[in-house]
């Protein structure tokens, strides 16, 4: 189930942003969550969090949303590439 959601996670930020071959998405996976952490150009950084957080959060739902359906929790985080 985590691929699957990081399949979607990479089709949604792929979209959003201007510069598709900065997008890295890390995977941890344990017994009860999953955690996610994002990371794309500083350019597209604003992009990918949107106004007052709102596309970030919205993200964040439907991943969230999803795991808790397979029984899990699930964290996304956001990074640009400059700083990591």
């Amino acid at each position: 189930m985590g691929d699957t959601m990081e399949k979607l996670l990479q089709t949604i930020i792929e979209e959003l942003v201007d510069n598709r071959d900065a997008v890295e998405i890390e995977k941890v996976e344990s017994s009860s969550v999953y955690v996610f952490e994002i990371k794309v150009a500083p350019e597209d950084v604003g992009k990918v969090i949107g106004k007052s957080g709102r596309t970030a959060t919205a993200i964040r739902t439907i991943i969230i949303s999803i795991a808790r359906k397979h029984g899990k929790d699930a964290i996304v985080k956001f990074n640009d590439r400059e700083n990591k």
